[in-house]
């Protein structure tokens, strides 16, 4: 599944050096001059999970896949994008390819960087993007308006009338200066907005760019976001790029644990950024499990077992028969899949069962 998670923020604030942190494929050039970023940026980056490390110890696999996914980093936009001005035009296009946000936030004083800002205020950062993201729908939303008005008011269509009512909910809320995944739109409405794309309705992460002195407590621009944010329901990540980015650079596990323990970490703080990305695509794994590979596939929450085993193959979703399931913490406690069956832990499930994250699956198909 090539969901996407693209990362975004005003210019000079660590995209580019996240981006290179998080991306075990790719590497986006990190410079301090604005739009250093052009062209979008495409990493493809494993999806850290300790449940596939301890299967791969029990089964001992000739090789062990995880899941990835891709994240995306994208030119810096500026006050006017939603009117073309910087890369305007070229962000709004990108942006709306991805599936998700990661917003990065600068929330540290270095004069050394450049900033045409003002002084660093991290709730008025995130206000220019939210800003121009706004304007951006508004205008997509008052085009739609101007096709569908006349067929709504002349009563022949239901349907048309019930999408116009739902436009000019969008409508208002965006005037009002609020993005419209705060609006509690259902699946049906969302549906009948689906067509648009629209910015302000992907979900959306906050990574807080702090000072070295701050990765573990915050500081006060941390602070003043993480309050900000409050009613969106949104996660702020605290992390330094900078610090992530040589971590990543170093391959000696015992380098990894010394800079960990000078910095007073227990893992980098990218592995909570992907794991937090990966929650906010609605994303679960489960995994399959045999001498030949262990590997983690991903699947969205809510799919039944026909639709997981399509991610294997196609062929395994058309001919699915049944579906023969151990969970994750039934195969550690038994340490084998054999252990597990013998102990009545193996349950076979049909076209209706619910995959659960972590589930251990072995499908049986016919084409």
């Amino acid at each position: 599944m090539a969901l996407q998670a693209g990362i975004v923020g005003l210019p000079n604030v660590g995209k580019s050096t996240l981006f290179n942190a998080v991306s075990n494929s790719a590497k986006a050039e990190a410079s301090n001059y604005r739009f250093c970023t052009i062209e979008p940026n495409v990493g493809l980056v494993d999806v850290p999970d300790e449940r596939i490390d301890k299967l791969a110890e029990l089964v001992k696999p000739n090789r062990t896949v995880p899941t990835t996914m891709e994240f995306v980093d994208i030119a810096g936009l500026v006050k006017g994008a939603s009117k073309g001005d910087g890369l305007g035009n070229k962000f709004l296009a990108n942006i709306r390819e991805v599936d998700a946000i990661v917003h990065v936030i600068r929330c540290f004083e270095d004069e050394n960087i450049l900033r045409d800002e003002g002084p660093i205020n991290p709730v008025a950062d995130k206000g220019i993007i939210d800003t121009e993201l706004q304007l951006k729908d508004l205008e997509s939303v008052e085009k739609k308006i101007a096709r569908s008005e006349k067929m709504a008011k002349t009563g022949g269509d239901p349907k048309a009338k019930a999408e116009f009512e739902i436009l000019k909910r969008c409508q208002e809320f965006l005037e009002q200066g609020r993005n419209i995944r705060e609006l509690g739109l259902s699946k049906d409405e969302k549906s009948a907005i689906a067509d648009l794309f629209l910015l302000t309705d992907k979900p959306v992460l906050y990574v807080a760019n702090v000072d070295e002195a701050s990765i573990l407590t915050g500081n006060k621009f941390s602070q003043a976001l993480q309050e900000a944010v409050k009613a969106e329901n949104a996660e702020v990540i605290i992390m330094n790029n900078s610090i992530e980015a040589q971590i990543s650079e170093l391959e000696d596990p015992t380098d990894k644990e010394l800079f960990f323990s000078e910095y007073g970490l227990t893992e980098p703080g990218l592995n909570r950024l992907i794991r937090s990305a990966y929650k906010l695509l609605n994303l679960i794994t489960y995994f399959t499990a045999g001498v030949q590979e262990v590997r983690a596939w991903t699947i969205h929450r809510g799919w039944k077992a026909p639709q997981a085993a399509s991610v294997i193959h196609t062929d395994f979703e058309k001919g699915f028969i049944k579906a023969e399931v151990i969970g994750y913490e039934d195969y550690v406690k038994f340490g084998s899949e054999a252990s597990a069956r013998d102990n009545g832990r193996l349950r076979i499930e049909g076209k209706e069962y619910i995959v659960s994250d972590g589930d251990v699956m072995h499908f049986r198909f016919n084409v």
